[in-house]
């Protein structure tokens, strides 16, 4: 399945063209998926129909979905109650009811995250297109998987599910309750729903596609977005300029912004595959508006995010880490070894990433940010390094 995820800055008109990218595919006769975000229907709105928790058929071989993160909190928290319930009755705790549950912050994001997985798992669409949030909004959503398998991975390690059977002795020696076998099997149960996700996410044939109105706020929020998504190996195929002027006008006022925009083209032209999508003169409604906008088709080619390590031993006695950040800034880039893992900074992003098997035996010798990447060297640990290498 392909999937194409679209963000980019807020009021730059991702859901239009996230709406136009899932009609094009459709028109080419690929059965054809498309998620909705928002809590309003503006993915309705564009696509002319209404969305909502039910799928709805927008135009042939198109499906549009809106899930309902309501729906899906109270479902949750009702299991969650039904396994934890002697739990409960021991503190005397009152169980909450379906219909009083409301969804707390974060509901939204776990909701597309399951549809996401169910989705990949039903194998009935050959592509699809996912309407995420705002960037910043979208890269957290994004990293969650990974964020939270890490943590349930410290705080409930499976390797301690091997002592089931001492878990009742050890408690009465400890004085304190251990964890309940329920505890375990939720864990392992979210780990795997988290990891059918990430693997998603991951996948060779997802791509996000930035969308931006050429202009300095637009740049700013690319340069950002394009940082994030470098740090998370995302891939990304294409950058859409939306909302393009048209060169050649009668009206002298569109001078300014239409050579405001020529220069941040060229600028973004530089880094990125750029595609232009005309600015209509009004807000696209329908599927003839979103046909008129000729936005790129689904089968745009990605650049594969690789972190290669480089040998070079034999001359200078180190292996480099190469890492792409483009857009980062010397002076917001940190580095923290814990371990066997990596600690890297690079403005307002963080992320934990394990250090290669070979980088594992070696010491940090130092890191140096080179033409949008960041190289780390690797001095090998006589301890820990092979005789002879």
């Amino acid at each position: 399945m392909r999937t194409i995820l679209i963000t980019g800055p807020g009021g730059s008109g991702r859901t239009t063209l996230a709406a136009a990218t899932a009609l094009a595919a459709a028109a080419e006769g690929t059965s054809t998926l498309v998620l909705g975000t928002d809590r309003t229907d503006t993915l309705g709105a564009a696509l002319g129909v209404t969305t909502g928790p039910a799928p709805v058929r927008a135009a042939p071989h198109l499906t549009a979905w809106r899930p309902d993160a309501a729906q899906d909190f109270r479902g949750d928290l009702t299991a969650l109650q039904d396994r934890a319930s002697s739990a409960l009755d021991l503190l005397g705790a009152s169980r909450l009811d379906s219909e009083e549950l409301t969804p707390l912050p974060g509901a939204e994001e776990l909701a597309l995250l399951r549809a996401l997985r169910d989705v990949a798992l039903s194998e009935k669409y050959g592509t699809l297109v996912v309407d995420l949030p705002p960037a910043p909004q979208a890269l957290a959503l994004l990293a969650l998987p990974e964020e939270l398998r890490r943590y349930l991975r410290r705080l409930l390690p499976p390797e301690r599910q091997a002592a089931r059977a001492l878990r009742p002795v050890l408690g009465r020696l400890a004085g304190v309750p251990m964890p309940a076998e329920w505890l375990y099997d939720a864990a392992a149960r979210w780990d795997l729903e988290l990891a059918a996700v990430e693997a998603v996410v991951a996948d060779r044939d997802t791509v996000v596609r930035l969308v931006a109105e050429p202009g300095p706020a637009g740049a700013d929020a690319l340069r950002t977005a394009g940082l994030g998504l470098a740090l998370r190996r995302l891939r990304t195929d294409v950058v859409v300029a939306n909302r393009v002027l048209p060169e050649a006008s009668p009206d002298t006022w569109l001078a300014g912004p239409v050579a405001q925009q020529r220069k941040t083209l060229e600028e973004w032209r530089e880094s990125y595959d750029v595609r232009t999508v005309a600015h209509l003169g009004r807000d696209p409604r329908g599927t003839d508006d979103l046909t008129a906008l000729a936005v790129p088709g689904a089968e745009q080619t990605a650049t594969k995010a690789d972190w290669p390590v480089t040998d070079r031993l034999d001359e200078e006695g180190v292996l480099v880490w190469r890492i792409p950040l483009p857009g980062a800034i010397r002076e917001e880039l940190d580095l923290v070894r814990r371990g066997d893992e990596l600690v890297v900074t690079a403005g307002p992003f963080r992320r934990i990433v394990s250090l290669p098997s070979a980088l594992r035996r070696c010491t940090v010798d130092g890191a140096a940010l080179r033409d949008g990447e960041l190289r780390i060297r690797f001095t090998p640990d006589p301890k820990q390094w092979p005789q002879g290498r």
